[in-house]
């Protein structure tokens, strides 16, 4: 029977069973259509954020697409420089998938998932990112200094904090998604319950919102104050999706709307430092807004109805094809420029960009994924085993008389 029909008092014991105790019992797993929705909103913020890197952000342009986009194609380019809201979408849909994906999983599940997913994806795309930027030669290029010693450093997908240089500049939001997941492993550790997240989110947001004025670098960083707000939405939405709303999750999602809005004025002057177009902040918060309704449309059920089968595969290629855009883009516009106008400049390699995606998915991520997955269930496997043993061992000895 779902939770939402449940009478309160027992819904209330369900809600602070932890997650993973839920499972075992058989009581915490709920019969739910699959949001199809979500993978199709996962590829249209990567192609967002793709129109950002490579029709809004000038960096390069007479290089790279000898001219100005404001110029040669000035009605998309008006919408471009808009893309960056993408990456808001992005983590609004990261905080909602990843409550959802890792309850009623244990602590290794959730590493393990954390894992296969992010990392065989990223070492190829990676790599292909990397042999174009050191062949192209193009001055456009954003990446600087890829010794072979930074380039290594990247495939621990830690260069942000180490310090190094990124590989390709788009690679920035998976540091502060990893500071996400470290942080909500926390609460998996202890056992996902409502009570538990509830109180995660609430910690967090007023971290985040006294982090840049308590002088404490770390607690800044931790925190990630401009980003706060849309991973607590996504879960609080992921909550309203589980248990039904209430008057609780949404005072949560207006008040995490509220510090987002308030945010948005610095990302704003952030990106209008890098465009000779004025951006507007009204725009921006209202796409802001759009993007909170979306996933709360979701999660409310109302796009229950969207159930294209190829959605599923739409965002299977959505993180191969981010890792792969800007760079390779780039490159690949500023060579194509020579001979061909600029729509099927742009044309060609968007279609490129998303084949070598699929391709990736495939070939790589797929199969890479299946082993990796096989070999760390083997050794949290052997973990358990090892600890089992070496306890009876120390039982033994303290039972042997002396």
């Amino acid at each position: 029977m779902p939770l939402s029909v449940l009478p309160n008092r027992l819904r209330s014991a369900s809600a602070d069973r932890p997650a993973h105790a839920e499972q075992s019992k058989g009581s915490g797993k709920h019969s739910r259509p699959r949001l199809y929705v979500l993978d199709g909103m996962r590829l249209l913020a990567a192609l967002s954020v793709m129109s950002f890197h490579l029709l809004g952000k000038p960096v390069g342009w007479e290089q790279t697409w000898h001219g100005s986009p404001d110029k040669l194609m000035p009605g998309l380019h008006g919408v471009a420089i808009y893309g960056w809201i993408g990456v808001e979408l992005f983590f609004l849909i990261s905080g909602f998938v990843i409550c959802m994906s890792c309850w009623g999983k244990r602590p290794q599940d959730f590493f393990i998932s954390r894992v296969v997913r992010l990392y065989p994806a990223y070492w190829a795309a990676m790599a292909i990112t990397t042999a174009v930027v050191l062949t192209a030669g193009y001055s456009f290029s954003t990446v600087k200094d890829l010794t072979p010693r930074n380039i290594i450093v990247n495939a621990t997908m830690l260069p942000s904090p180490l310090g190094a240089p990124l590989v390709d500049p788009s690679y920035w939001t998976l540091w502060v998604e990893m500071l996400f997941y470290v942080l909500f492993a926390v609460v998996v550790a202890m056992g996902l319950t409502y009570r538990r997240v509830v109180a995660f989110c609430g910690i967090w947001t007023f971290l985040a919102a006294i982090a840049p004025t308590v002088n404490f670098p770390l607690l800044d960083t931790i925190t990630q104050p401009s980003y706060t707000p849309f991973f607590v939405a996504g879960i609080t939405m992921y909550l309203m999706y589980r248990f039904g709303p209430n008057l609780l999750l949404w005072g949560m999602l207006g008040f995490s709307w509220l510090v987002a809005q308030y945010r948005l004025e610095g990302t704003v002057q952030m990106y209008q430092q890098w465009l000779p177009q004025h951006i507007s902040w009204t725009i921006a918060a209202c796409l802001m807004t759009g993007c909170f309704l979306l996933v709360l449309a979701a999660a409310l059920g109302w796009l229950n109805w969207i159930k294209w089968r190829w959605l599923t595969v739409a965002g299977s290629l959505t993180y191969p094809l981010y890792l792969l855009h800007q760079e390779i883009g780039t490159t690949a516009i500023c060579w194509l420029r020579q001979w061909l106008s600029p729509g099927a400049t742009l044309a060609i390699v968007a279609t490129g960009i998303l084949l070598l995606a699929w391709l990736i998915h495939r070939l790589v991520e797929r199969p890479l994924t299946r082993a990796m997955k096989k070999g760390l269930d083997s050794a949290f496997a052997s973990l358990t085993t090892i600890d089992a043993q070496a306890g009876a061992a120390r039982e033994k000895k303290e039972g042997t008389p002396q």
